[in-house]
């Protein structure tokens, strides 16, 4: 008997179901999931005045695009990796490029471009519309979980 190997739409949606709606930050900031493929993910942070954080301008808030940045580097990691594992973001740089415009949806756009045994690498941009003209630009590296045990694990038991 064949394993049935999901549709590109049922892993999407398996994934929003998992990242977004089981992430209680990610559920409360309505992150979407647009496309997970390969080594790449997408998603969608819709404008919300409750998210702004000049209300003068209503520009969103820088927090509320690193949460974005953060959760779609992330998504990029899980969909490489060929079994499921606890990863956490160990350094995140962003570079915040020009504000978001109030009104619009900012969708950040990443990819998984190395994985070695430990760590994941990943670059990402936030935009509305064009990638070439970035809200903010990113890079961030992931700790994977150590074969057999969990580095976190092993802090919590008082090992180096």
């Amino acid at each position: 008997m064949s394993e049935h190997k999901p549709s590109a739409e049922e892993r999407r949606a398996l994934f929003q179901q998992m990242f977004c709606e089981g992430t209680p930050h990610n559920k409360e900031l309505g992150l979407r999931i647009l496309e997970i493929a390969g080594n790449h993910a997408v998603m969608q942070l819709d404008y919300q005045e409750r998210l702004v954080g000049n209300p003068e301008n209503g520009v969103l808030h820088g927090g509320a695009i690193t949460a974005l940045l953060d959760s779609c580097c992330g998504l990029a990691v899980a969909a490489v990796l060929t079994k499921p594992q606890p990863f956490a973001t160990l350094d995140l740089r962003i570079d915040y490029v020009r504000p978001a415009t109030p009104k619009l949806a900012v969708i950040a756009d990443a990819e998984c471009y190395k994985v070695t045994s430990n760590v994941a690498f990943v670059r990402a941009f936030a935009y509305h519309t064009d990638k070439a003209d970035p809200i903010a630009a990113a890079s961030g590296t992931f700790m994977l979980a150590t074969k057999g045990t969990s580095r976190l694990n092993q802090i919590g038991e008082g090992k180096p």
